[in-house]
């Protein structure tokens, strides 16, 4: 039945020509129910058919059933179910809401469930609203219809809010929507308690993690480091505690004991077989550079020896150049605007601090019990940056910006500018008081170089316990301290 020239759902109203109304009776009638609610959310606005309405006229194709109904929802039924397996589902539906007042759906027939006999009307133009035949009294069906407002009230007051999973481009998404594929511009250090004794039963309180968080974000801040606070949180971490460490941990088992949580650093519990659950509160704080980090690509040529440039690491753990080489302006630092930016940054009395080396960040993230910052060891990137040069393979940096003024202006030919994801903060910690201290003399920083040359002098390794694998050259001479 073709119905594509009408309006899917539509509402007449025509005035009873009869001056007198009969009195109600218990007649039976075939009704409306509505099982689905409409998305469109217009179900109460009367072009809709409502609970309680009276069919007066049932239309497939050519077939027309007019009310009194024989044997009510029954003989429906079974009229639904021959028109639905001849295919004639195409349905309109008139039906009488009160005395006078008339309303039409135009809708189709759907089983109910799959493989049953049983048929429910599917609005055409609005798949989610739904309604089935029931045989009702007509009294009944007045007493729906005049119950229509409490009834809006009651649909309002239990409506149900739907959610779902839905499928997310993650791939595509993380491939094209960071400026650095699989890496995340979000930078943290988490600060683990301190322990208070030799025997590691006992920790220093929250507060003092804090502190120490505070005191290396400054220190940070005041030896050159371009870096600003964004946040800092506690995080708790579960291990399994015995003897001596379980003792002086606090007892969560009363609520009267919860304040005693408030600075603590390590609490524990018991689980339900008997073993003691301490729950340690570190501090992650959270940072970012100035002015987002800059990706700079050296490429190797042939006749390259040394790359130009020497790294070092400060105290808290970050891999800065240290220094560049002088009067070649075809060395590859040079050709690829590490030089002239180091040159600014020493202006400016920063760091030219290294993030990224291959896309792989290279920053410290963690802070042992001991107190120890665990950082990436120079004499490894060293080694590795040393073998970009001898494969001849382009090696990608990023660094730290430390002012924007500086990141929006181009460093070389294969520089380019990787902003911050975060917005700028409303506050910050401030810096030191010697914030505006000029960087260590060249002669300082060639005692902590670690570059290598292909010759390589004779060495002395000492160790340094800022890490527990990492090692730093001692007399190195200048010549051979350069990558």
């Amino acid at each position: 039945m073709d119905i594509s020239g009408r309006s899917s759902s539509q509402s007449t109203t025509s005035s009873s020509s009869s001056s007198t109304l009969s009195p109600l009776k218990n007649v039976t009638v075939l009704a409306i129910e509505c099982i689905r609610g409409t998305a469109k959310a217009d179900e109460w606005s009367g072009e809709l058919l409502q609970t309680g309405d009276i069919v007066e006229e049932i239309r497939i194709g050519e077939l027309v059933l007019r009310s009194p109904f024989k044997n009510g929802n029954s003989g429906v039924q079974k009229q639904l179910h021959s028109c639905f397996k001849s295919q004639q589902t195409a349905t309109v539906i008139r039906v009488r809401r009160g005395r006078d007042e008339f309303a039409e759906l135009h809708c189709c027939i759907v089983p109910k469930e799959a493989g049953a006999k049983k048929y429910v009307l599917r609005a055409i133009d609005d798949p989610n609203y739904t309604i089935r035949f029931a045989d009702r009294t007509e009294a009944e069906c007045f007493q729906l219809q005049a119950s229509r407002t409490s009834r809006m009230h009651y649909a309002l007051s239990t409506a149900p809010l739907q959610d779902g999973y839905v499928s997310y481009p993650w791939d595509k998404k993380i491939q094209g929507m960071l400026s650095i594929p699989y890496s995340s511009s979000y930078l943290s250090i988490l600060f683990l308690p301190k322990v208070s004794d030799r025997l590691g039963h006992r920790y220093n309180d929250l507060e003092d993690t804090l502190a120490r968080g505070n005191a290396w974000l400054v220190a940070c801040q005041a030896s050159g480091v371009p870096i600003i606070f964004r946040n800092i949180q506690t995080e708790s971490l579960l291990t399994k505690i015995s003897g001596e460490t379980a003792s002086p941990t606090v007892n969560t088992s009363s609520l009267t004991d919860l304040s005693n949580l408030a600075n603590a650093s390590l609490y524990g519990f018991e689980d339900y077989h008997g073993v003691d659950i301490g729950v340690v509160r570190a501090v992650r704080l959270w940072y970012s550079s100035v002015a987002g980090e800059t990706k700079l690509e050296i490429e190797i040529k042939e006749a390259d020896i040394k790359l130009g440039f020497a790294i070092s690491r400060t105290e808290e753990g970050f891999i800065y150049v240290s220094s560049v080489v002088e009067g070649d302006e075809d060395a590859p630092s040079a050709r690829s605007g590490l030089s002239d930016m180091y040159r600014e940054a020493t202006s400016a009395s920063k760091l030219l601090v290294i993030s990224r080396i291959n896309n792989q960040k290279v920053l410290p993230w963690i802070v042992s019990p001991s107190g120890a910052i665990r950082s990436f060891d120079t004499v490894s990137l060293s080694q590795k940056l040393s073998l970009h040069r001898h494969a001849k393979v382009t090696i990608p940096l990023h660094v730290f910006m430390w002012d924007r003024e500086s990141a929006s202006s181009s460093r070389g030919p294969t520089s380019r500018h990787v902003p911050t994801s975060m917005p700028s903060p409303e506050f910050g910690l401030t810096g030191h008081p010697n914030g505006n201290r000029m960087l260590p003399s060249l002669s300082g920083l060639l005692n902590d170089a670690t570059g290598i040359s292909s010759d390589g002098p004779e060495l002395r390794l000492g160790k340094d316990f800022t890490g527990e694998a990492s090692f730093r050259f001692d007399y190195i001479q200048l010549p051979d301290s350069w990558l």
